[in-house]
């Protein structure tokens, strides 16, 4: 039997509806598994082990990503692959920085959650789990995993988890992948895309990158932005580097004061990355005039990266060379893991 370990952070996914009170609270496991019975009814040995206490996404931090990666380090050889349970609100940020904290990854790691409990009568909390079960034991006719990235797989979609982003607090399709195709859709079967998954070199060890740095910030720009709100982000003690989402393909305001401001944080070693307010297309410095002065005071493209992805991807870099910020720059323009496009 192929083996799969389930990791239950929290979320809404794992709760259920109280005898008494009738509101929403988070299940034990045991309670949890006698919801799911077809877990352990088929022919994938299922595992579980559980965040005490289990957390509500919004509370998710970095150190969580470090605990659920070295969970996973922890048990690689054990597995065929990994579930991680997890609430919707934060789980692009959790997926993205895993991975980028699991280097060499040859198995499945997949995020799933749901956006009603596994209590409620209308749930997709069991078509989700099982169907990432299903994916992270999958193998093709050479016994290797069909899908060996981290993941998220939700309503009838498998995307690369770098480049997803929460779309809809309600529907049931929760997550979409704007500028990369969907790696797998299920249906009757589950149809994957083996040309579009990023794989590792099969013969180089797993490694585990768990340190960070959360001296980084987002700023976001808006028409009427005024040099106090530029400022008040620019110059937050011991920052290191900035996303700034900037409209269309890349373009910010002409103002000589933005320049000034952005060129000084510059100079002053703070890594800036240009991301566009778009969930679709990329960052194109030099298409338009009104992004030259963003070149000029050496503001780096995110390509069409993920905000969820740059940040967690510049923590990421941040916390692995801390006194490299070159080295930083230039694996923030590098492709690592299949979570930015360059042509």
């Amino acid at each position: 039997m192929n083996k799969v370990l389930l990791i239950s952070t929290g979320g809404t996914i794992t709760m259920v509806r109280d005898k008494v009170s009738q509101a929403l609270v988070p299940a034990d496991m045991e309670t949890f598994k006698a919801y799911m019975p077809e877990l352990f009814a088929g022919d994938i040995e299922v595992d579980i082990q559980a965040f005490d206490p289990l957390l509500d996404s919004s509370d998710v931090a970095p150190e969580s990503w470090a605990k659920m990666a070295q969970m996973v380090y922890d048990h690689y050889d054990a597995y065929d692959g990994f579930v991680i349970l997890h609430g919707t609100d934060t789980m692009s940020y959790s997926a993205s920085a895993l991975s980028f904290m699991l280097e060499n990854l040859g198995k499945p790691v997949v995020f799933t959650g749901s956006q009603l409990p596994v209590g409620v009568l209308r749930s997709d909390a069991k078509e989700n789990l099982l169907t990432a079960i299903e994916i992270a034991a999958a193998k093709d006719e050479d016994g290797n995993a069909i899908v060996p990235e981290v993941t998220i797989y939700f309503e009838d979609r498998l995307f690369r988890a770098n480049r997803t982003t929460k779309r809809n607090a309600e529907h049931f399709s929760a997550f979409n992948s704007y500028n990369y195709p969907a790696l797998a859709k299920a249906g009757v079967h589950i149809t994957y895309q083996p040309h579009l998954v990023h794989y590792s070199d099969l013969n180089a060890p797993l490694k585990i990158h768990t340190a960070y740095d959360t001296n980084v910030a987002v700023l976001k720009l808006f028409p009427g932005i005024q040099p106090q709100t530029v400022k008040a982000v620019l110059h937050i003690k011991g920052l290191k580097a900035v996303v700034m989402e900037t409209f269309g393909a890349g373009n910010a305001p002409t103002a000589k004061w933005l320049y000034k401001e952005l060129k000084a944080a510059v100079d002053k070693g703070v890594i800036i990355v240009n991301k566009t307010q778009c969930n679709t297309g990329s960052v194109e410095m030099g298409l338009y005039a009104v992004s030259l002065n963003l070149m000029k005071a050496g503001v780096l493209s995110g390509y069409d990266i993920t905000t969820e992805a740059l940040l967690t991807k510049m923590m990421y870099l941040l916390g692995e060379f801390p006194n490299e910020p070159e080295r930083v720059k230039e694996r923030l323009l590098t492709n690592i893991c299949g979570e930015l496009t360059i042509d």
